[in-house]
């Protein structure tokens, strides 16, 4: 029997409620929802533990806990039950994420056991769209990678994670996971890219995150010798007329408040803030 309100580690018996609460924050929560609808909640399929908080025996808040930590749809009161959960099994994620509020005092319970931290940008503006824009005509040349083209957008994705993350995804396990990734984003058509003559890539993006109600544009780049040339608002349109088209009727993304250039492009595409997320990166 529940008590009033408890917390504990869901089961796989739990994903339809788990669902009902992610389906509350579709666009906010695609990144997690995504991975539920596939995996289920076995922690091993997973990837991590979801834990449930509940109030008066009804599951009301979330937070996943694997490779990053993400509070989800939670009240202060879950974040605490969260905090205390998360001090006591100790810190295994390489970052905090998700929508700023809850994110923000998550951090707070857990600076003093936890910091510091290597960065913390506090707001990054989620943006989100569900239409093409008027004035950006899509880029003709971007276009879905090919599985056989691994090798070359690799360097390019390496380059994304390092310049937006402020490391390597080849460190610790030689890339091994990320490569992974970057081959199951291939693999199901949601990589695209720009190729110059030479074949290098000069322009790509992904749609990560995706369930039925919304999908997210992740891992946006420009080659360096390409930028200011006007190639990052007609890549996203191509990117987004694929999204729209054949994925999700709402495109979200989230960007750092500091990147005056990319927020300058999305909005240009016709994204609008629609909320902001926080990252805590160790």
């Amino acid at each position: 029997m529940l008590t009033q309100t408890t917390s504990r580690v869901l089961e796989p018996a739990d994903l339809d409620a788990a669902l009902a609460v992610l389906d509350r924050e579709p666009v906010a929560n695609a990144f997690v929802t995504s991975r539920v609808q596939v995996a289920g909640l076995d922690p091993w399929r997973l990837g991590g533990e979801m834990w449930g908080w509940y109030e008066d025996g009804i599951l009301t808040s979330l937070c996943y806990a694997g490779a990053n930590l993400v509070p989800l749809c939670a009240t202060p009161r879950a974040v605490r039950a969260f905090a205390d959960r998360a001090r006591r099994a100790g810190r295994r994620c390489s970052s905090i994420v998700g929508p700023a509020r809850p994110t923000a005092e998550l951090w707070r319970l857990l600076e003093p056991g936890w910091g510091p931290a290597r960065e913390v940008r506090p707001h990054q503006p989620l943006m989100i769209t569900d239409r093409m824009p008027d004035g950006v005509a899509p880029d003709p040349y971007v276009r879905r990678v090919r599985k056989d083209e691994m090798e070359t957008i690799m360097p390019a994705c390496v380059a994304m994670f390092t310049e937006e993350v402020g490391v390597s995804p080849l460190a610790g396990d030689g890339g091994l996971l990320y490569q992974a990734r970057v081959a199951e984003l291939v693999g199901s058509g949601r990589s695209f890219a720009r190729f110059d003559a030479d074949g290098k890539v000069v322009f790509k993006a992904e749609i990560g995150a995706v369930t039925d109600r919304a999908c997210q544009i992740q891992g946006v780049w420009v080659a360096p010798e390409y930028r200011g040339r006007g190639l990052a608002a007609p890549g996203m349109a191509a990117v987004l007329r694929y999204a729209l088209t054949e994925v999700a009727p709402v495109v979200s993304l989230y960007v750092n408040d500091f990147n005056t250039p990319a927020r300058r492009t999305y909005r240009k595409v016709g994204f609008q803030e629609a909320g902001a997320f926080m990252s805590v990166l160790f």
